[in-house]
């Protein structure tokens, strides 16, 4: 007996493996998948830092970002049942499609094109990350019960190598859009052809990678039968996937912090870069300001990784990280005024490079952390942490216009204070009552 996936690959029903051979499989799957979210989303962070730029007709580009995290949003609450139905491989293969056409929409950006696109990508996001969360705890879980490993541990350097390649995508794709729009062509028609039409080879590159992964279900096994459920069984559980994890003290205590790094994100890509890049750097000098972002964003993801082991190490690797972050804000809010010369060019990297290292943290924990404490129901766990993220990242895009820096720093404030206490109680919580899922 056989199934096949999307891009159809037959699994044997019974799969014998050595343990040296099991060992190799899991960390196989690993490398694929980060290499494949690599080539996919160098292509389209670096086509997101450039969306408000480049198409500024009646703010085309901000209002198309807007529209594509509340579609994201949306469809993050219904994400969880479909990926249960369609396996975490083919949900991945499936969300890269949205990427795909999101990029294709650019090579000519109308309301025509980039509206549908957006909303598409909203839901193939919503997918396309739930499956990633599902699947990387999945493999790292087997690799745990296979190895006699800790599982927080590979949960947490499974999580280190994704994010810290993942990170990797706005250093080479932000220096693969400086390098092609270098000589002014960043508002031609041609340059910005050329350079979507490369992004587009990216993605179709990193697609067919995701080909290759091994299938799982989402309890760290291997799914030869293609034994998901059934897409009505799925739906019926929707309701479940939506509101238990709202009855869960554990949850409702991580999701202030699963906000505030939806928000810390959507301020780095909105914010930082049209108040403090841009007039100090000026345009050319965002694609430079946001490789550095990316390189220490990498750095720390991959460090955090490994040092991750269970709660505790997560409490005090998320407290130096928003510690840094919140000096940022600080400083902007309180010192910091446009300079010129040296360190007119040094102080916006130093904040690029903070504000990654924060980034990494907050990406590598969150998931470890779910991982940890959510086994028997992951893709809801990571659904709940995409509806939170993207509907902080929509918020931003639609307010920028409408608020100062000043109002925006208090805001962010105001999110590390609430979401580092909520995750501090949960940390002493979990350490005066150990749940049997820690």
């Amino acid at each position: 007996m056989e199934s096949a996936d999307f891009c159809g690959e037959e699994t044997p029903l019974i799969i014998e493996n050595s343990p040296i051979q099991s060992r190799r499989k899991h960390t196989r799957d690993i490398h694929i998948l980060s290499s494949a979210f690599l080539l996919i989303f160098l292509a389209y962070g670096a086509a997101q830092n450039l969306e408000t730029s480049l198409n500024t007709e009646d703010d085309l580009g901000t209002i198309s970002l807007g529209i594509l995290y509340l579609s994201f949003t949306f469809f993050s609450l219904v994400a969880s049942p479909v990926v249960r139905a369609l396996g975490s491989k083919n949900a991945l293969l499936l969300g890269t499609t949205g990427y795909w056409l999101f990029i294709a929409a650019n090579l000519k950006p109308t309301w025509y094109t980039m509206v549908p696109a957006s909303l598409y990508m909203g839901f193939a996001a919503s997918i396309i990350w739930v499956g990633q969360g599902t699947y990387l705890t999945s493999t790292a879980r087997s690799h745990a019960r296979d190895n006699n490993l800790h599982e927080g541990t590979v949960i947490g350097h499974f999580n280190g190598e994704f994010w810290g390649m993942f990170a990797c995508h706005q250093f080479i794709g932000n220096l693969v859009s400086l390098v092609m729009l270098r000589d002014g062509t960043g508002g031609s028609t041609s340059g910005t052809t050329y350079l979507f039409s490369v992004f587009l080879i990216s993605m179709t590159l990193g697609t067919i990678l995701m080909c290759f992964l091994h299938k799982r279900d989402g309890k760290g096994e291997e799914d030869p039968q293609g034994s998901s459920l059934s897409f009505y069984a799925s739906l019926l559980s929707l309701s479940k996937s939506i509101i238990t994890p709202l009855f869960d003290v554990r949850m409702l205590l991580i999701m202030p912090l699963m906000a505030y790094s939806g928000l810390q994100q959507a301020f780095v890509w909105a914010v930082y870069t049209k108040y403090i890049v841009t007039p100090t750097l000026g345009v050319s000098g965002v694609g430079g300001a946001m490789a550095v972002y990316g390189a220490f964003d990498a750095i720390c993801s991959l460090t955090a990784g490994r040092l991750t082991s269970g709660v505790k190490s997560i409490t005090i690797i998320v407290s130096g990280g928003v510690l840094l972050q919140a000096i940022i804000f600080l400083w902007i809010l309180l010192l910091y005024s446009p300079v010129s010369g040296a360190l007119g060019i040094i102080y916006p990297l130093i904040m690029a490079a903070l504000l990654g290292i924060g980034d990494g943290v907050l990406n590598t924990q969150l998931s470890a952390l779910l991982g940890i404490f959510f086994k028997n129901d992951t893709e809801g766990a990571f659904a709940q942490l995409k509806v939170w993220q993207s509907a902080s990242i929509a918020v931003v895009f639609f307010i920028n216009s409408y608020i100062s820096l000043q109002a925006m720093l208090i805001i962010m404030l105001a999110a590390i204070v609430l979401s580092y206490g909520a995750f501090v109680f949960l940390s002493l919580r979990e350490k005066a009552f150990p749940s049997s899922s820690s």
